[in-house]
């Protein structure tokens, strides 16, 4: 029986309530309690998974951060190859456009 009670001893208690709260405040209480233990449960199996979740929010975050930076990195790495590329182009076309100096004879 749950909690221990026989069921002439849930029977009693029963009368006992309805002759003291009346037949229409007991189902709101009966509703009431049921919510009460469902939170309860609720509260309990949340105060044990987070545990589990946090690591692997963590590792999940540490993934994507660390994937971020390499794309970052690769950004970094193309701008400077362009920048490279275009200092180069700029520097020979300077020296294209200059007159060279030839010895007067």
């Amino acid at each position: 029986m749950p909690l221990g009670f026989h069921g002439l001893d849930l029977v009693v208690i029963l009368v006992i309530a309805l002759l003291i709260f009346g037949p229409k405040k007991l189902p709101e209480m009966g509703a009431a309690i049921g919510k009460s233990i469902t939170e309860f449960r609720k509260g309990m199996s949340q105060l044990t998974e987070p545990k589990e979740d946090e690591t692997s929010s963590t590792a999940s975050s540490a993934a994507s951060l660390e994937a971020i930076e390499r794309e970052i990195a690769s950004k970094r790495a193309a701008a400077a190859a362009a920048e490279a590329e275009r200092t180069h182009a700029a520097s020979e076309t300077t020296s294209e456009t200059k007159p060279t100096e030839q010895p007067v004879e």
